[in-house]
């Protein structure tokens, strides 16, 4: 009998995991669960790497960071150095996934500085340079789809460079960032590059918007918003992927993928339950699509692992669904704009303030070695 994840690989979403640390890649720990539990990817954020460095028992950095400071290297030059070390060895591991999937799994995403979220020009050149340090074809450079990250995930994606879209909470802010995919990948063919080789996904985030929905549904207090809690980032989520039909379907998006160019697939991300009241599967059961990815932390994979119950695509039948769920969130009083544009704000502030602390972390640690 076949286990839950590899019935969520039969039904065409690909498994990527929401952490990444030198003791997992060393202990041999990512090897496994590429093959025990169908993992075909990793993605990494600033938040996880603070964690993994700045771990008191985890020493698997301490040889490093003792011959960064040897050399002189400040926080940010150990910092670079240290996260794309890692993110190289792992792609690495990843490598015979890539090469068995023609390019489309065996990702491993590193973000560029929370720091440039709105700084386009300074995005795009973090962009290049990580792209050039890894080295690795089977590299996402994440970029935030803020205002200023819209134009450079273009300019990224121009220059030939595969891009994993974050922090997407709205479907206005989704259509925009497909956009700018299109306008990217137009903008590569027409400077040369291979449009077949240059790979994007679009992370939407799932269950920060039950987090910040469900606060403002018990600030209304009514039976009727108490009704529609945990509901809206699934519902927001199949909406997403009803868009990605959408647009991907009109006549812009065929040329290209008629001239060999990818599609650029939807993830989940932000799956890990906040609930406890939730089942902990609920956003990886609930969003099952051909062509998406769901990145998930340890938790929920293992989770995943052990129970989750895969009844097929719960995502396209369900638009009627999505659909009415928004037309009552309105109807009690919920300003869905407003609540996107908080987590969008609060989603980049988050990782600024993980970066500052993964500073802290590694100037100390730096410091401690001379």
């Amino acid at each position: 009998m076949s286990t839950p994840t590899e019935q969520l690989t039969a039904q065409g979403v690909s498994i990527w995991l929401d952490d990444l640390s030198r003791k997992r890649i060393a202990s041999g720990n990512l090897a496994d669960l590429i093959a025990t539990r169908n993992v075909v990817g990793v993605t990494t954020n600033p938040t996880i790497f603070q964690g993994a460095i700045g771990n008191p028992d985890d020493n698997s950095y301490d040889a490093r960071i003792a011959e960064l400071a040897a050399a002189g290297a400040s926080a940010d030059e150990a910092i670079f150095e240290i996260t794309t070390d890692d993110v190289r060895d792992a792609a690495d591991i990843f490598r015979p996934v890539y090469d068995a999937t023609g390019g489309i799994d065996g990702r491993v995403s590193i973000e560029v500085s929370p720091d440039l979220a709105h700084d386009t020009d300074a995005t795009i050149e973090q962009a290049k340079q990580l792209w050039a340090k890894v080295d690795r074809p089977n590299t996402l450079i994440k970029i935030p789809a803020t205002k200023a990250g819209l134009p450079a995930i273009t300019a990224t994606l121009a220059e030939g460079i595969s891009v994993n879209v974050t922090l997407i909470f709205s479907l206005e802010r989704y259509a925009e960032v497909i956009d700018a995919y299109l306008a990217g990948i137009e903008q590569a063919k027409a400077n040369g590059h291979d449009v077949s080789q240059i790979h994007s996904v679009a992370s939407f985030f799932v269950s920060r918007v039950d987090t910040e929905v469900d606060k403002r549904l018990s600030a209304i207090g009514s039976a009727a918003a108490d009704e529609l809690k945990s509901l809206a980032g699934v519902a927001n989520a199949r909406l997403a992927y009803e868009l990605f039909e959408q647009k991907f379907a009109d006549d812009r998006a065929k040329a290209l993928t008629d001239a060999g160019a990818t599609t650029q697939r939807p993830l989940w991300a932000s799956t890990g339950v906040k609930d406890p009241a939730l089942p902990d599967t609920l956003y990886v059961t609930e969003l099952v699509a051909p062509g998406t990815v769901n990145t998930m932390p340890e938790k929920t994979l293992e989770a995943t692992f052990d129970h989750a119950v895969v009844s097929g695509d719960t995502v396209t039948g369900a638009y009627a669904d999505a659909h009415e769920v928004f037309d009552k969130l309105a109807a009690v009083g919920v300003d869905f704009a407003a609540a996107t544009q908080v987590l969008e704000d609060e989603g980049v502030d988050k990782f600024i303030a993980s970066w500052h602390d993964l500073q802290k972390t590694v100037a100390e640690a730096l410091s401690a070695t001379r």
